[in-house]
């Protein structure tokens, strides 16, 4: 990854946030220009995942299938055309946004990676207001830190820089889900094939492959708690049991649950968004929390899901 240069960027992107000129100016350094970048595949339903200010394989996805949507040579880099097209969009990169209560009430408590103590929990909420404010707007939380150096993330009233991810148009209800294993991709379609909106997932692994094939949804369940069989899980852990893990974005299946009609499988959040599209999974299709939300809201019971290599 490149190092960020946050002198430079906020210098650059903190003087122009507000002003709709910023989205016609050059930006300052290759690390503005792939932050751009991000936020406009991610307006455009492109998702790069994670907003990070870097070039990375979900990024390069993003913009293949930005490319293949919009007539481009799907090259997956950021050239002069894809460029000029995102462009389009002219929202500025940054936008200014004042933490309110809701920000910073919490609870935020350290969340344990054991299964059994996550069980105790009564809620499987945040862990800091970084953690929950870099879910709200796709950021990393260390891009967010860097973004607003010498800001407190804890206190209301406080104004801070993010990336411009809000408002954006609605999209159409999905006729279809597919999912590339091989791509690391997930793409809503309409019924004709066209690519409404795609998002990196993880999805399989050597042990819990993902199951090739034709299958439907069979349910949407939001905020749902977690039923821990260690039977289902080649690497529990010895001594584990089944346990119900309650609600929250840091449940092991996130803020969604979209039951698939092949038992024991789903396309479902995460509590850690970095990993999505770089790490394996048991079998499932593993989202961001906020795309698997939004997923959530454009597919139905009966909206046909293919799986394919």
């Amino acid at each position: 990854m490149k190092t960020f240069r946050i002198h430079l960027l906020i210098a650059v992107l903190g003087s122009l946030a507000g002003s709709p000129a910023f989205a016609q100016t050059a930006p300052a350094t290759e690390s503005d220009k792939l932050l751009r970048a991000q936020v406009l595949l991610d307006r455009a339903h492109f998702s790069p995942g994670e907003i990070d200010g870097a070039y990375g394989s979900n990024m390069h996805q993003a913009l293949a299938g930005y490319q293949k949507t919009h007539g481009l040579n799907p090259t997956g880099k950021l050239d002069e055309a894809t460029w000029n097209a995102l462009n389009a969009d002219q929202t500025p990169t940054l936008l200014t946004y004042t933490l309110v209560d809701a920000d910073v009430a919490g609870p935020f408590r350290p969340v344990p990676d054991d299964m059994m103590e996550k069980a105790k929990l009564p809620a499987l909420g945040y862990s800091t207001p970084a953690e929950a404010l870099g879910e709200k707007f796709h950021v990393s939380p260390a891009l967010l830190a860097k973004l607003n150096p010498g800001k407190d993330l804890g206190r209301a009233g406080e104004q801070i820089l993010v990336p411009n991810v809000v408002g954006t148009p609605a999209l159409a209800q999905a006729a279809r889900v597919v999912v590339s294993k091989d791509a690391r991709i997930l793409q809503l379609q309409d019924a004709a094939g066209t690519i409404l909106a795609q998002y990196p997932v993880s999805s399989g692994s050597e042990h819990d492959p993902l199951p090739i094939g034709h299958w439907k949804i069979d349910g949407v369940h939001r905020n749902p708690t977690y039923h821990y069989n260690p039977k289902l899980f080649w690497d529990a852990k010895p001594g584990d049991k089944n346990t119900t893990i309650a609600a929250g974005p840091n449940n092991p299946v996130g803020v969604v649950w979209i039951d698939l009609s092949k038992p024991h499988y789903g396309i479902h959040g995460t509590p850690v968004p970095a990993s999505v599209g770089k790490s394996e999974s048991h079998g499932c299709i593993r989202l961001t929390n906020w795309s698997a939300s939004e997923v959530a809201g454009l597919v139905q019971p009966g909206t046909e899901v293919v799986l394919e290599e």
